[in-house]
């Protein structure tokens, strides 16, 4: 048999675990999905007996989901991080651009749509066409620049 075989077997039991596990739909999905493309390369996979292919597709979704749960948190760390209270540190609206003005344009932009928007890094990212990390770099850049421009004055 082999994995797609192996995974219309168990496609019943991998989704009702995975649901079991995961806190939405699109989750699930994932879940099953990154579980069946790892056992495209799983040799052995075929040869074991039905119920150490269950634990094994079991093992790599739970292990799938907490490798997922450890990145939200460094992510979120990374966020609280970023913290920049910039209305507290300058006096006024027309104070503020003026600093921005001294960031390049896409900095500037980022650090507008974080800060007086209130957008987060993702939503940042969906608009910009970059990824989250990309973003949270270039605020981390820019609020060093702030940081390091109010403290010269």
């Amino acid at each position: 048999m082999e994995a797609s075989g192996i995974y219309d077997h168990l496609k019943s039991d991998l989704f009702r675990f995975a649901r079991s596990i995961a806190r939405h739909e699109q989750e699930v999905q994932d879940l099953v999905q990154d579980a069946l493309i790892k056992s495209l390369s799983e040799e052995t996979l075929v040869y074991l007996p039905d119920y150490k292919q269950r634990a094994w597709f079991y093992r790599v979704m739970k292990n799938r989901l907490i490798d997922d749960r450890r990145k939200e948190r460094r992510l979120v760390t990374w966020d609280h991080e970023l913290e920049f209270p910039a209305q507290d540190l300058v006096g006024s609206e027309v104070e503020m651009v003026e600093l921005l003005s001294h960031l390049s344009a896409d900095l500037s932009d980022i650090v507008f749509k974080r800060y007086w928007i209130g957008l987060s890094s993702q939503e940042i990212g969906e608009q910009l066409q970059l990824p989250a990390s990309t973003v949270r770099y270039k605020l981390h850049l820019a609020v060093k620049k702030l940081r390091k421009m109010l403290r010269e004055d």
